[in-house]
């Protein structure tokens, strides 16, 4: 017998780190740009200054999306508010700030886009990443009719997320499909587990569903394979492919 599946209030089509590869990932821009493509879900990357400010950001290092250096976990707010994460794109980007996480709330809020907000800590920073980031969603979401979904690969990060926030819902980021996935899923409270695209198959997709549990894949930019794990039922694609792979299409 199939398990209640959770509620799932968001669109199966997810922009990864806001604007693909159309725009400088994780910025306010590339959110923009989602926007303008169709989209009504965004994936972004949040962790902390070192003062502490959630900020979006992928990497470690600021090396690959900005003209600074170093890890991000040593540079302040303000420190980081200073370099350009835009130029590295294209010249149409030059100077694009990199975004709190309050600005993009406002951002998403305002403009009735849900969000799916990946909890990516500095080394040795899961905890206190995963718990500011739950506390820091719970205040901007309050009252929202779509709540962020919090994922992570980082597992005591999530832990922090559920104790800080357990209103909020959770999915398990894994770059391979444990044999355990219900056990760990069942741990962190969560409702959805997120999977590299390559593992996706109609069984899997059964399987995570008859245990109660949403599932989406990450990250699927051929047009065919998109089309194939619709077809299965998955839950939700995250892409880079924003005119090819998008709601109107």
């Amino acid at each position: 017998m199939t398990a209640t599946l959770p509620s799932w209030p968001y669109s199966r089509y997810i922009a990864h780190r806001g604007g693909g590869r159309l725009a400088p990932e994780n910025t306010l821009a590339a959110m923009r740009v989602g926007a303008e493509n169709g989209f009504t879900m965004f994936e972004y990357d949040v962790k902390l200054s070192s003062d502490n400010v959630p900020v979006l950001m992928h990497d470690d290092d600021v090396d690959r999306t900005s003209n600074g250096t170093g890890p991000a976990a040593a540079k302040t707010f303000a420190e980081l508010a200073q370099l350009d994460f835009g130029s590295w794109h294209s010249p149409a980007y030059a100077g694009e700030p990199l975004p709190t996480f309050a600005a993009v709330a406002r951002y998403t809020l305002a403009n009735g886009i849900a969000s799916n907000v990946e909890i990516k800590p500095c080394p040795g920073r899961e905890a206190e990443t995963g718990r500011a980031v739950a506390l820091a969603a719970r205040q901007w979401w309050q009252g929202a009719d779509t709540a962020p979904l919090l994922s992570s690969f980082a597992e005591e990060a999530l832990q922090a997320a559920l104790e800080a926030a357990p209103e909020l819902p959770r999915a398990l980021l894994v770059e391979k499909v444990p044999a355990d996935w219900r056990e760990r899923l069942a741990k962190y409270q969560c409702v959805a587990l997120n999977i590299n695209q390559k593992d996706a198959t109609r069984e899997l997709i059964d399987a995570v569903h008859a245990a109660g549990y949403r599932i989406a894949a990450w990250t699927v930019n051929d047009p065919e394979r998109a089309r194939l794990l619709l077809d299965w039922g998955i839950d939700g694609i995250f892409t880079d492919e924003l005119a090819a792979i998008r709601p109107a299409a």
